[in-house]
């Protein structure tokens, strides 16, 4: 079974310097119905404006997974981590017992595009810790790649918790099909695009929770870029 979530039909929070949509419940934004998928609890697709950003805010026993899609983003944290991630790289950061951190556009002018993911740990009280890695455009295209896992194996960032997180790039008119774990269930989320996931049409923003399927089959209508979660 495949259960649509249209993108317009997210949370949505707007305000001078930042443009947000909510999949599920966050903040202000409250749907008893979309609460979360499983061990997923938010995924928030965040547009911040140049020079804008997050102040300094806390974070305990989460597990916090940060994709750039576009732009660059300027992170902070009360464990000594300061960097920048841009297009293409992915953050990890586990705050356990308690981390303060702070994220801002690392540029003045022009916006960054960042998918914000919450997922809560298998144990509370986990020392902080952060990782943060380079995907390629390349290493996606055509396939699912591996970003996140409980082992950290094939390069994948690490997560204390039992999910995998792939990445896709598709040209229009590629086929890619996936099998999936018995007792999993999944995932997708559709980044920038359109396409068709096992005949269910789907674009930009669009999510879908998968349970008792065997096999995905995503078709590209036009370049596509996409997010699957293995839970």
């Amino acid at each position: 079974m495949i259960t649509l979530r249209k993108s317009q039909e997210r949370g949505h929070a707007s305000y001078d310097w930042l443009n947000s949509y909510h999949t599920f419940s966050f903040a202000n934004y409250y749907d008893p119905q979309h609460m979360g998928f499983r061990s997923l609890r938010v995924i928030n697709d965040d547009r911040v404006r140049g020079g804008a950003g997050f102040g300094t805010h806390p974070h305990r026993d989460m597990e916090i997974i940060s994709y750039i899609v576009e732009g660059a983003l300027e992170h902070q944290d009360s464990m000594g981590n300061r960097s920048i991630i841009r297009s293409g790289e992915v953050q990890r950061m586990t705050a356990g017992t308690g981390v303060t951190h702070s994220e801002y556009n690392h540029s003045p002018t022009d916006e960054v595009r960042f998918l914000q993911i919450w997922i809560p740990p298998t144990q509370k009280g986990l020392a902080p810790s952060y990782e943060q890695r380079q995907y390629s455009a390349a290493e996606k295209q055509g396939a699912f790649r591996l970003i996140v896992s409980p082992d950290g194996r094939d390069k994948s960032l690490s997560i204390h918790q039992n999910i995998c997180l792939y990445s896709t790039i598709l040209k229009a008119g590629e086929t890619l099909k996936h099998s999936l774990f018995e007792n999993f269930e999944s995932w997708v989320q559709v980044v920038n695009g359109e396409m068709t996931l096992n005949d269910i049409e789907m674009r930009t923003g669009d999510g879908a929770a998968i349970e008792n399927e065997t096999q995905l089959e995503l078709t590209a209508k036009q370049d596509t870029e996409v997010l699957l979660f293995e839970l």
